[in-house]
């Protein structure tokens, strides 16, 4: 900034609550009238696929650079391209985003699009992914859902960041405003961390549609945005009997009992050789004999005959005469009783 420039404006060194609203001012020739003192330069190299086309556009990336007093060179022997400042550079910032500039069109991005880095409000951001999921049959999967069915999921990330998006093997390069940078790049990295970019999307339409209420600024947006659940269930077989967890205790387990404490408290302890075995004899005498019992019951088992139930006929023969003796006649009864007591009294 010109001394004029620095007297008129305060540096403020507060926290900013919003750094995306800030305003960064311009820098201009007059800011650095002395130029550059050393010559910097960046090479990048480029595929053989991108040589036709590089050998065709190059004039326009020389004229391009010349408007920033920078110097451009294609070597299309060792396939690489290299810029380079000059003495009438004056932003020393220029060369940094000609070198991204050249990046991008290195890895297939046109050079329409990949002038626009060497504004100030312009940067890109190139993401590898290619180490982020290591089975090739997901990351194609994973990569082909982040392009969407002809390339429609693709153009939504590009009109809600305001950014350009190319996919090239394993790379996605990004060009525009550095907070759709941000954006996309959070975009790529949970696409291939298997969180389908629909969620994403769907967030950023949300936001946007808040933003526009001055209500909500100071309001939590989270109960507006969708909550993704992983609903993916481990392939890995869980075993029939589960032991259940025991319930935690500080104290330690008690210490198992040992033989001798055993024969202790059995009193076989204090017992001499011959008595031990006597003993040893008798219980297994006692298991043979329950032993030979289980066999006997098992044998006979096939001899015992089964208890038979009477046939109808009978049964109801039964029935009809426990009915009749259950039946009592009690005039006659009385009768009966009467005539023992006159008889008593005689």
């Amino acid at each position: 900034m010109s001394d004029s420039e620095a007297e008129g404006t305060k540096i403020s060194t507060e926290p900013v609550d919003n750094a995306w609203s800030m305003k960064i001012p311009t820098f201009k020739q007059e800011d650095n009238p002395h130029g550059m003192v050393e010559e910097s330069s960046f090479a990048t190299l480029f595929p053989k696929y991108r040589e036709r086309y590089l050998k065709e556009v190059w004039p326009l990336v020389e004229q391009c650079l010349e408007e920033h007093h920078l110097k451009a060179e294609l070597d299309l022997m060792e396939g690489s391209m290299v810029v380079k400042t000059s003495r009438k550079t004056w932003d020393p910032y220029i060369i940094i985003k000609a070198r991204d500039m050249i990046k991008l069109m290195a890895r297939s991005v046109p050079f329409e699009q990949a002038k626009r880095v060497l504004q100030d409000d312009i940067g890109c951001d190139i993401i590898k992914i290619g180490n982020l999921v290591h089975k090739k049959e997901k990351f194609v999967k994973r990569r082909q859902r982040l392009i969407g069915p002809n390339g429609a999921t693709l153009k939504s990330i590009e009109l809600l960041t305001d950014c350009y998006v190319l996919v090239q093997g394993n790379t996605v390069s990004a060009l525009g405003p550095y907070k759709g940078l941000q954006q996309v790049r959070d975009i790529v990295l949970e696409t291939m961390n298997n969180v389908h970019p629909i969620y994403n999307i769907k967030a950023l339409m949300i936001k946007r549609e808040l933003m526009k209420d001055p209500r909500l600024a100071n309001e939590d947006w989270s109960r507006f945005l969708p909550k993704f659940k992983n609903k993916n269930i481990s392939k890995r077989k869980q075993p029939k009997v589960k032991k259940q967890k025991k319930e935690y205790t500080p104290f330690p387990p008690s210490q198992p009992e040992s033989k001798v404490d055993k024969q202790l408290a059995s009193g076989e302890y204090f017992l001499n050789q011959e008595q031990k075995q006597a003993k040893r004899n008798q219980e297994r005498s006692e298991k043979q004999k329950e032993a030979a019992k289980r066999q006997d019951e098992r044998r006979n088992k096939d001899f015992v005959p089964p208890t038979e139930e009477p046939s109808s006929s009978k049964r109801k023969n039964v029935e009809d005469s426990a009915s009749s003796s259950s039946k009592v006649d009690v005039k006659a009864l009385k009768a009966k009783l009467i005539k023992a007591n006159k008889k008593a009294r005689s």
